[in-house]
């Protein structure tokens, strides 16, 4: 068993060795990491592998909960007990499960209820696991107590309803959390709870003399909602042996009080992607402490991380079969970003960057979390090499571009869900799914027609006549004239879920983890652009004909000629590609924003690629009905026929100022493809990211 010092007495300081600065005096997290982080420039050689508690406790986790839970899709759900960030008793993994505690429940596994949301879904997610609602909660939640969902659907517009059960607008967040919120979980560990508090009781009281109005009213209500929290989240950490007063006084600590306000959000909030944040620097700070002073050495450290992303792999949410369906399996993106650069120049990679990392060898692949690494060609060449020996061998990192986002978002910044990004504990997102922009294109055509139903869904609009080639401008002043259509639909839809979010299922410890005064986004998307791309340049450089059924409605297409295709860096689709997404984010910054939220756009279809191309029709790129559209901003399936730099080169003419919440590419690469040897693959792995990432000062 691994034995830790023990924590410096009261007459110690936790902060004790570190750089001071205005972190001391008010709450700066960033300052603090700044002003005490070292950069690490060496290699992987001072890795250990996984201890043997680490292994027992995961072998305990594989026999006894995950193997059971891959039989029945649901390991257990408890029926009773409405989530909160202290409804249930301290839980455990094994007797020996004492170095990161926590877990969501009592019982490794066992699901909970979060009714807020709504119980429509909670209900059905519960019949779906083989258990029957507990009917005193149900009458709860359907006499006494209106949800999230409910209050949206009170206020939903017909248009609204059309477009959702049309799929033209998919995924929203009406019946669960939004998500898309990451709390500065570091506060916990930095500041201490108690300090935590008191900055929110000083926010809440500051406004008291201000003349009323719904701002100063619900600016003091939300305050006392994460006032509330935060003492439960007290109350949770003291559950299991820990005060969190004050702030951590030892890098286990560090992490655990860390994890500890990641865990309360967790408890309480089933958002759809459930992020972790920008953690390494941080830790690594503690760490670089506690192995100078002798208190750890580097095997107990691999450990603490370890047991902490152990932890986040069983992070499991109460969910319906349809949900899994739209998001292709269980997902809920604890996403955990890292590396970068600071805006001072020094790289944020740290030792810790590479024993997250390492979790990968020592616990074996997974998608949770989602590590995501802030990628630039100038990063430390052993971290680089690190990088690409991982991905080959597991899978299971995904990159972003550092200088975007640090250009835009600072050098604090993190990945909410995929490719979202925002400033830590200062921004938050409205979480927005996304609309269907290519079954757009196909309403256009058919004047607002449904092609799988047939239903008239839009009136008023007019359909392509005759049976001739369709004529390009014709159609995309038809196309522009759907988009206002669905655009002001989606955003009034946007808009209707975070007004009831915010009164019926507010994230309060998640707040509580930011500034009192944050900026706000509000987080749009698109799906289907490589659909919409090609088939815009069938139109116009080949000749396309509609094909029609019995009643006029256009259900396929029949294109003569040879036309450019999305991807394979040909500037003729690519523009095409380009002005779609400019176009879109024009049409949405036309349109007022709930709580003057600014808006942004992705390019974002990971998982939900094939439910949207279950609900859509043919195209005249070819793309036939009912199959799969292809992931985010991904060249059509099977059409790159350049490879994957030239698809890299397309998808960078995007501009990103049309899509700050992110542009996804989904690359497929097998490791023989790189080259015969393990380092010759390294390498040119090396060489294929840093290529990618290059951006071109006159872009």
């Amino acid at each position: 068993m691994t034995t830790f010092a023990p924590t410096p007495t009261d007459t110690d300081s936790p902060w004790e060795g570190f750089e001071s600065g205005p972190w001391c005096d008010h709450i700066d997290v960033r300052d603090f990491v700044q002003r005490n982080y070292s950069p690490y420039t060496g290699d992987a050689a001072f890795l250990s592998g996984p201890t043997a508690k680490t292994l027992r406790v995961w072998d305990t986790l594989e026999k006894d909960y995950l193997a059971e839970e891959r039989k029945r899709r649901v390991y257990d759900v408890d029926t009773h007990t409405p989530a909160d960030v202290d409804a249930f008793p301290a839980g455990y993994i094994s007797d020996d499960d004492d170095v990161v505690v926590g877990l969501q429940t009592d019982v490794p596994l066992k699901r909970a209820m979060m009714p807020n949301g709504g119980w429509r879904m909670v209900e059905q997610a519960i019949r779906e696991a083989g258990k029957e609602p507990d009917e005193r909660v149900k009458e709860i939640f359907t006499r006494y107590r209106k949800t999230h969902n409910d209050a949206v659907f009170e206020i939903y517009t017909p248009r609204i309803r059309a477009a959702r059960s049309s799929h033209i607008v998919t995924g929203l967040p009406d019946a669960y959390g939004r998500g898309r919120i990451i709390g500065d979980y570091r506060r916990v560990a930095l500041y201490g709870v108690d300090r935590l508090i008191e900055d929110k009781e000083a926010a809440k009281h500051a406004v008291g003399s201000n003349p009323f109005s719904e701002h100063w009213c619900r600016y003091r209500e939300e305050h006392s909602e994460q006032i509330k929290a935060l003492k439960k989240l007290k109350k949770m950490a003291a559950d299991y042996g820990f005060d969190i007063s004050r702030p951590a006084a030892t890098a286990q600590e560090a992490v655990q009080w860390t994890y500890f306000g990641y865990l309360a959000s967790v408890k309480s909030q089933d958002g759809a992607a459930m992020s972790f944040g920008r953690l390494s620097p941080f830790f690594d700070i503690y760490f670089e402490r506690d192995l100078a002073a002798g208190r750890i050495t580097e095997e107990d450290a691999q450990e603490i991380i370890d047991q902490l992303v152990l932890k986040l792999r069983i992070v499991r949410f109460l969910r319906t079969i349809d949900y899994d369906q739209i998001f292709s399996g269980d997902p809920y993106w604890a996403t955990w970003s890292d590396a970068g650069f600071g805006e001072d120049g020094r790289p944020l990679v740290t030792k810790t960057a590479f024993r997250l990392l390492q979790t990968l060898r020592n616990l074996g692949p997974a998608p949770e979390p989602n590590i995501t690494v802030f990628w630039d060609p100038a990063l430390p060449e052993g971290y680089k090499e690190f990088c690409a020996a991982i991905s080959i061998e597991t899978s299971s990192i995904q990159y972003e571009s550092d200088e975007q986002i640090r250009s835009h978002w600072g050098d604090d910044a993190a990945i909410a869900c995929c490719v979202s990004p925002m400033a830590v504990g200062k921004q938050m997102q409205f979480f927005g799914a996304r609309v269907n922009a290519a079954k757009a294109l196909l309403y256009a055509m058919n004047g607002g027609r449904d092609e799988v139903s047939g239903k008239q869904v839009v009136e008023g609009f007019a359909p392509v006549e005759g049976d001739g080639p369709l004529d390009f401008d014709e159609v995309w002043h038809k196309y522009e004239d759907m988009l206002d259509w669905v655009i002001g639909t989606y955003v009034e839809a946007l808009n209707i879920i975070h007004y009831c979010h915010d009164r019926y299922a507010y994230e309060a410890v998640e707040m509580a983890l930011h500034d009192s005064d944050i900026q706000r986004t509000m987080g749009c998307g698109i799906a289907g652009l490589s659909i919409v791309a090609d088939s815009l340049s069938a139109i116009r450089y080949a000749k396309v004909y509609p094909v029609r059924d019995e009643t006029g409605l256009i259900v396929d297409y029949r294109t003569e000629g040879e036309f450019p295709i999305y991807g394979n860096d040909d500037d003729r689709a690519d523009d095409i590609a380009a002005t779609i997404v400019h176009t879109v984010m024009a049409k949405i910054k036309e349109i007022p924003m709930y709580r003057d939220a600014i808006p942004t756009q992705s390019v974002l279809t990971i998982t939900s690629n094939v439910v949207y191309g279950k609900a859509t029709g043919s195209f005249p790129s070819g793309h036939k009905a009912g199959t799969p559209f292809s992931p985010g901003a991904n060249p059509e399936n099977a059409l790159d026929s350049h490879g994957m730099v030239a698809s890299m080169l397309s998808v960078g003419k995007l501009d990103y100022n049309d899509a700050l919440d992110g542009i996804s590419l989904t690359n497929t690469i097998t490791p023989s493809g790189l080259g015969r040897t393990p380092d010759e693959r390294i390498r040119n792995l090396v060489g294929v990211l840093d290529a990618g990432f290059i951006i071109d000062d006159n872009d």
